[in-house]
């Protein structure tokens, strides 16, 4: 990957972590300023949890870790990203079952119009939805439970709503913020895409061939199967290093480990069929199914013609809070854990200062960030702090985790 390592060579910057957020900056280090970037690796690939590969048995690409949507509104991104790969003209759209029947997601006009069972207008959806959801005023939500209810009404807050994210999060609705359900549109057309951004497209060769890509430059030298804890002692210690890696893990847990759900996946070969569910993604809504969704991955990419015709790849998810050792995915952001995040975050702010480090990226933030933010972030990451060092002398002090 890249230049072949030349051990006697210093690299004049080190990434640890090889997801979008530690390969964009690599990338421009590399290219705009010509620096030799080191890349840290852990794992036995590059590229993070969009990692993806081609199932053995059926030659269709699984993404390994879970499904990955691109989409952006942001066209500096777009731009980008376009430099290492074509996109398809895919949509990502959602259905979920509820009780043995399919709904369209998220909640829209088909949605309303096929629970209630009859035909509506827009202005007759909304006004069912608002008749049955006038027992909460939306400015007096305080959980999950009471803002759902206040957008959506009680019918469809429990068919859609409770079950799913009672699984989703392993916690009472009532218990979660009311922020979460902000995140989640309700239409009243028949527009039934899941996301509204300008752009929204899959690499056309895979997300591995994309991520590789990004590090193919003379100047980037990656090593896998190589945890920087383990290699950082042996490093320049004037070279700056931009971390990615999970944040409480870098201070040696001092301020207490942050909480995280992870998920787990088990995924399955069919040979009695081509086609699952019809769909690449099917959220279960039922409390007493146990995963939340299933992803049938042949339907990414209905362009490609190579994937047989009687087999196919589902994978099967489920999501649980994640236990010290696994693989971290979503922060879960209690009071306690904005707390140490908060204790962590002065602890960056030296330890930038201090030893040239700054932490990016959806772990070394504890941010959750779409593949889009991590990209933009890193970009502005190079622009605000990395090129000017480099440039100008400029120094790293009072660089923050919000900077990104």
């Amino acid at each position: 990957m890249g230049a072949e390592p030349d051990l006697d060579v210093s690299p004049d910057l080190v990434v640890v972590g090889s997801g979008f957020f530690g390969l964009t900056v690599a990338e421009r280090a590399a290219t705009e300023l010509d620096k030799r970037v080191l890349v840290v690796e852990r794992r036995s690939h590059l590229g993070g949890n969009a990692y993806s590969e081609p199932d053995p048995e059926t030659g269709i690409e699984v993404h390994r870790y879970g499904a990955h949507l691109f989409h952006t509104s942001n066209k500096r991104v777009w731009d980008y990203v376009n430099r290492f790969t074509d996109f398809t003209g895919y949509q990502h759209r959602v259905f979920t079952i509820y009780e043995g029947r399919v709904y369209p997601m998220p909640v829209n006009l088909a949605t309303i119009c096929e629970y209630a069972g009859r035909s509506m207008s827009p202005d007759e959806a909304r006004a069912w939805v608002a008749g049955h959801a006038a027992e909460i005023d939306v400015a007096d939500a305080e959980n999950f439970e009471e803002k759902g209810v206040a957008l959506v009404g009680r019918p469809l807050y429990e068919a859609f709503f409770e079950g799913y994210t009672a699984k989703q999060w392993q916690t009472d609705p009532k218990n979660l913020p009311a922020s979460i359900v902000s995140r989640l549109p309700v239409r009243y057309t028949f527009d039934n895409r899941y996301f509204s951004d300008t752009y929204e497209g899959l690499p056309v060769d895979g997300y591995t061939a994309w991520l590789e890509r990004m590090a193919d430059h003379p100047n980037i030298e990656v090593r896998l199967d190589t945890d920087w804890f383990d290699l950082r002692d042996e490093l320049p210690a004037d070279v700056p290093t931009v971390y990615t890696g999970p944040l409480d893990r870098y201070f040696d847990y001092s301020e207490g480990e942050l909480g995280w759900r992870t998920l787990d996946f088990e995924s399955e070969v069919l040979t009695s069929t081509g086609d699952f569910q019809g769909t690449p993604v099917m959220n279960y809504a039922d409390r007493d199914v146990p995963f939340t969704r299933i992803h049938e991955f042949r339907h990414f990419h209905p362009e490609r013609t190579s994937y047989p015709k009687d087999k196919t790849v589902i994978v099967r998810e489920y999501s649980r809070f994640a236990q010290h050792g696994d693989e971290p995915y979503y922060p879960i952001n209690t009071p306690e854990d904005r707390a140490k995040l908060e204790r962590y975050r002065e602890l960056a702010r030296k330890e930038a200062t201090n030893r040239r480090v700054l932490f990016g990226g959806r772990l070394g933030t504890y941010k959750y960030l779409d593949m889009h933010m991590a990209i933009g972030s890193a970009l502005t990451l190079f622009d605000n702090r990395i090129a000017p060092w480099f440039t100008e002398g400029a120094s790293f002090d009072g660089a923050d985790l919000a900077e990104v």
